[in-house]
């Protein structure tokens, strides 16, 4: 099992001026996204500065297992693509780590994901890309 960290991704209340913040302020390149898409990636190098809107990660990522959702919502996700997302996932799911979804294709994102959690609770999404149906 080899996962490869590719993005910070910061879960944000404030989409729109977190997203000028880090265009216009600090001057980063966008790779993806814009002002009003609730979802952005920046090009700062190596790894990529990820920005997507808490509400739309809450949808994805419940948090049924901690009371007061509002007050602990997730400020960031450490994301890991691999080379097969199903395989990693009942790896970490035999060693009774804290899984919070299940494998699943995410078309519009082009993406398969599965979201599990480390011993402090931090949000980890793995990931590998969709293959094109012909």
């Amino acid at each position: 099992m080899k996962l490869q960290l590719t993005h910070l991704r910061l879960l944000v209340s404030n989409y729109k001026d977190s997203f000028l913040f880090y265009r216009d302020l600090l001057k980063f390149d966008v790779d993806w996204g814009d002002e009003d898409s609730g979802y952005a990636e920046f090009n700062t190098g190596y790894i990529k500065l990820g920005l997507f809107k808490q509400e739309l990660m809450a949808q994805v990522v419940p948090r049924v297992e901690q009371p007061s959702y509002v007050a602990n919502r997730d400020k960031i996700a450490l994301i890991f693509a691999v080379d097969n997302v199903d395989e990693v996932y009942e790896q970490v799911k035999d060693h009774n780590a804290i899984v919070v979804t299940q494998p699943q294709d995410r078309p519009s994102w082009g993406i398969r994901t599965a979201h599990f959690r480390d011993p402090d609770g931090n949000l980890i999404e793995i990931y590998n890309n969709l293959g094109i149906v012909s």
